[in-house]
């Protein structure tokens, strides 16, 4: 596919090092190994061989949602793709669905999220601060082209959305998502999936005993996940002297009917 105007793009050097563009023909991409117009990637199919000004070689693809998420400028903390692709898996998010995300944070998930749920789904993505939630808009916006369809962006308080969109999958990436918990407890339906995306053990501590305290959550789960990559020339195969190590604590819990009782017998 060729690559057009508007378009995100990825640069890879020699060396593997990244650069993030968004195609505008009037723009110059400049590095420390020359220059190369926009206008000569236009056009171009991903994949391309690209030559800059001093003649160095450089490799012009479409990137991926993690290459975006990696190198997209932010406002808050971005969920990283070793712990997006985790939060997909454990809060079985479908085609089809509705998500209520919170908070938009900078659109990282919310994009994530969309891919999931499709066209036919909808993510409802609410940002309590009015310049994170503007950010969001601007990093969905660049992905696409434009928000699509199945995003809803909303700036205000999550809490608030619970009993209008009472939607069976929730994602909260917040500071205090017990307060959630417990208006989800009452307003998300029976079967739902809860996922929380937390840095720390007192906030995973405070979440995990908000949720047990309802009554009505259980399949409680706290998980961390850690990525290595190896190096692989010739006979030398081994790993990476550097591994991305802790960024989040996930916790996923599942909403049941009604709080469990005695059984006599």
């Amino acid at each position: 596919m060729r690559l057009a105007a508007g378009d995100p793009a990825l640069l890879i050097d020699s060396k593997g090092r990244r650069f993030l563009l968004e195609l505008n023909p009037d723009r110059t991409f400049q590095y420390h190994e020359g220059a190369v117009r926009h206008g000569d990637l236009i056009g171009r199919e991903e994949g391309s061989w690209i030559v800059s000004s001093t003649g160095a070689h450089l490799l012009l693809l479409r990137p991926r949602l993690a290459d975006f998420t990696l190198k997209m400028k932010r406002s808050a903390q971005v969920v990283y793709p070793k712990d997006l692709g985790p939060i997909l898996v454990y809060a079985d998010i479908a085609p089809g669905m509705t998500v209520l995300e919170a908070g938009s944070g900078s659109g990282a998930l919310t994009l994530g999220l969309s891919r999931a749920v499709g066209p036919t789904g909808m993510v409802v993505s609410v940002e309590l601060r009015e310049d994170h939630a503007a950010h969001a808009r601007k990093a969905v916006e660049k992905w696409y082209g434009r928000v699509p369809e199945n995003v809803d962006l909303r700036v205000g308080d999550v809490a608030e959305e619970l009993e209008s969109v009472r939607p069976p999958r929730i994602v909260l990436d917040l500071p205090e998502p017990w307060h959630v918990v417990t208006s989800a407890a009452e307003h998300q339906p029976p079967g739902g999936l809860l996922a929380a995306y937390l840095p720390t053990v007192p906030q995973v501590q405070t979440t995990v005993e908000a949720a047990r305290d309802t009554g009505v959550f259980t399949e409680i789960e706290v998980k961390e996940f850690l990525v290595r990559d190896w190096n692989v020339e010739g006979r030398s195969v081994r790993p990476e002297h550097q591994m991305i190590g802790h960024t989040g604590f996930l916790v996923f819990m599942r909403k049941t009917a009604d709080k469990p009782t005695s059984i006599e017998g």
